[in-house]
């Protein structure tokens, strides 16, 4: 039977959420914890890869934390952005966000008007030639987007800001779960650095997205639900769900 769930990111703030209706659905337990956190590249270490955020007339964000830790390496470094620099986002979310950090102005801020794909910003880039784009990022982060890019002629500087951390498990908490959910392919490298003689035997494992899937049988893992994009359910709590009422 399955009774404990561990889900492997913070515990929502409202009282309504997928998580509850599990509980009060299936009389189970949900707990979270994060297996990972993000850590600031300090200015000394960013320095070492030899970038000047100065030297680029556009920035390119593919989250609220690259806008956060571009502005705080430009504040560490005693740098002052421009009010000329641009700045291409993957989503509207994080263009709106940028209100927090800059005087914002609709000129200055370019991100698709539907979904989050960096190929809609074309047409804004092909209209700027002499654009130099900086994009920011983790240490762990696809190069699709950078590939892309160069297809499409334009020349795009990575710049690592931030890392991905691997957060120790509690010593005093008991790791006692019948299923587990997990989000990140570094959430599955965390889940083995803090279990490394872990073996899963009857345990579930559920997982979100291709790439922890792909993570998680790399490292030995049996995946027993799916989802996300390419999969029957959209979130885990509704592919949990179904797991739990075919075999209740």
């Amino acid at each position: 039977m399955i009774h404990k769930l561990l889900f492997s990111q913070p515990q929502p703030t409202t009282a309504h959420n997928p998580y509850s209706r599990l509980e009060e659905q299936f009389g189970v337990q949900c707990d979270f914890y994060q297996f990972i956190h993000i850590e600031g590249l300090p200015a000394r270490e960013f320095r070492q890869q030899h970038i000047n955020p100065m030297d680029y007339s556009a920035v390119i964000l593919n989250s609220k934390l690259g806008a956060e830790h571009y502005f705080r390496m430009c504040e560490e470094m005693r740098l002052v952005v421009p009010d000329s620099m641009h700045y291409y986002c993957n989503s509207e979310s994080v263009g709106l966000y940028l209100q927090k950090f800059i005087n914002y102005r609709k000129r200055k801020v370019f991100f698709p008007e539907t979904g989050n794909k960096f190929e809609d910003l074309l047409p804004a880039m092909h209209r700027r030639p002499n654009e130099k784009y900086l994009m920011i990022l983790s240490d762990i982060h696809s190069e699709e987007p950078i590939h892309m890019f160069a297809e499409n002629g334009i020349e795009v500087t990575p710049a690592i800001m931030y890392r991905t951390v691997t957060t120790a498990w509690p010593a005093e908490k008991p790791f006692d779960y019948d299923l587990i959910a997990l989000f990140t392919p570094a959430g599955v490298t965390s889940l083995k650095e803090n279990f490394p003689d872990w073996k899963q035997g009857e345990t579930l494992i559920a997982a979100f997205g291709d790439g922890t899937i792909r993570a998680l049988e790399e490292a030995g893992y049996r995946v027993d639900i799916e989802a996300g994009q390419g999969h029957p359910f959209a979130s885990l709590p509704l592919a949990i769900a179904d797991y739990l009422e075919k075999n209740a």
